[in-house]
């Protein structure tokens, strides 16, 4: 079993690895270049919602929202079934299959409303080996992606010290952040104070197609609350599905 595991570790670092080989870490879009994001019209967030106890069935999430007004254009939510197992740093080989799978139905059923960069719940170059479920989804569905995480991934020398917390105590406003600097001295993510009514950071890190710098901007105009609207309602939306279809006192 142990030595299962080992095998699958190393063809998901191949694949990790060859993947990464793709993986723009600039602006490639006219809108991404302008201050105020003059062209985008769509903003994608995905996510992955579990029922209590089960680490197996999920429902997926896609939502799709007007920019900059944060209206709902799209939704689908679909119950899924995780055949890979979690080992840490290689979440995308579980999560990302079927977030995918529902782009793919996006464009293929309503191209017109195909999002122009997607807000991915989870990390991008933030990660282990700078390959994170953002990138990865990046990659595979060719769309700008931005990574963003509620909760630090102490990764790469960036860990939850002193130092940090202190650095958190100094965001004083929306907007405020500091970066995310790993041992070997690059950039890899920014913690962002998103909202004056929350003091704790989200923590964002480039997908594909942006800029980090794009990635932060674009991520604080998308704050309504403390996480970005798309991801925001995405969750809220994977969540109350599995509410409504998979209620807490219903019988096994």
């Amino acid at each position: 079993m142990e030595d299962q595991r080992e095998e699958l570790v190393q063809r998901w670092e191949r694949e990790q690895e060859s993947l990464k080989q793709r993986l723009i870490e600039d602006d490639t879009e006219a809108w991404e270049k302008t201050p105020s994001f003059s062209g985008l019209c769509r903003v994608g967030g995905v996510d992955l919602s579990f029922i209590k106890g089960d680490e197996v069935n999920a429902c997926a999430q896609l939502v799709v929202l007007s920019f900059p007004d944060m209206e709902l254009l799209y939704e689908v939510s679909e119950m899924v079934t995780l055949s890979a197992p979690y080992i840490a740093g290689f979440l995308a080989f579980r999560e990302a299959p079927p977030l995918l799978q529902l782009l793919k139905k996006l464009e293929k059923d309503e191209p017109s409303l195909m999002p122009q960069v997607v807000f991915v719940d989870g990390n991008g170059l933030f990660h282990y080996r700078e390959f994170g479920l953002a990138c990865h989804l990046g990659v595979l569905s060719d769309l700008p992606c931005v990574g963003v995480a509620k909760n630090l991934l102490q990764v790469q020398g960036v860990a939850k010290s002193e130092e940090h917390l202190s650095q958190i105590s100094a965001l004083k406003k929306a907007g405020d952040m500091f970066p995310l600097t790993a041992a070997s001295g690059r950039t890899l993510g920014q913690a962002l104070r998103s909202s004056d009514s929350s003091t704790k950071p989200i923590y964002v890190s480039v997908g594909h197609r942006i800029s980090l710098d794009t990635a932060v901007r674009l991520t604080h105009s998308c704050c309504r609350y403390r996480v970005p609207e798309p991801i925001r309602q995405a969750d809220m939306r994977s969540r109350e599905y599995l509410r409504t279809h998979f209620p807490p006192n219903s019988s096994e």
